[in-house]
């Protein structure tokens, strides 16, 4: 299995739009997440961007994955960029489906100078309760989903480990839907 990272990118009038595909996109990423294709994800809370982590068998999947929802035919979603991880932390357990916005978590992303140690901070942070999932990208660089909506505690997180270096990591809000 191949574990992808894709950020999308959802139209201007993404609010609008998605009304009327929203029930068959909610529908079919449940379905997707029971699969134990879809580990987990959602939007950013501008609507402007939203992620996605996927268990696939074969590059070649990625495409059906993001281009048969709802939200990519019906023009909600406008582009998506992939990313495979070369080492993945799955998470603990899958928490139940979140849609009113109320379970914000900050993204976290950067180099590492050492991926072995880095996956082996992250296996400690997932145990410590701080992490929701994530690894090491194919291109050395970190991408993790940490359990707190403070971007700055997340920082300090990853900045304890000396896995990574704080001034080098960036952090973003996520409205961690499923």
């Amino acid at each position: 299995m191949i574990v992808f990272h894709v950020a999308l990118t959802a139209a201007d009038d993404y609010l609008t739009r998605r009304e009327s595909h929203r029930r068959a996109h909610l529908e079919r990423v449940q379905g997707l997440r029971a699969a134990g294709i879809l580990i987990g994800g959602g939007p950013a809370p501008d609507g402007r961007t939203a992620e996605l982590v996927y268990r696939l068998q074969q590059p070649s999947q990625v495409a059906h994955a993001i281009e048969e929802d709802p939200y990519w035919t019906g023009g909600v979603w406008t582009a998506y960029t992939p990313r495979s991880f070369a080492a993945f932390v799955e998470p603990w357990e899958l928490p139940p489906v979140v849609l009113d916005g109320s379970r914000t978590v900050t993204v976290v992303e950067g180099p590492t100078a050492e991926p072995d140690m880095a996956q082996l901070a992250l296996v400690e942070m997932r145990g410590a309760a701080r992490l929701h999932f994530g690894g090491v990208l194919a291109d050395g660089r970190t991408l993790a989903l940490m359990r707190t909506p403070d971007a700055a505690q997340a920082l300090a997180w990853f900045a304890e480990t000396g896995s990574w270096r704080a001034d080098t990591l960036t952090a973003r809000p996520l409205l961690h839907v499923l």
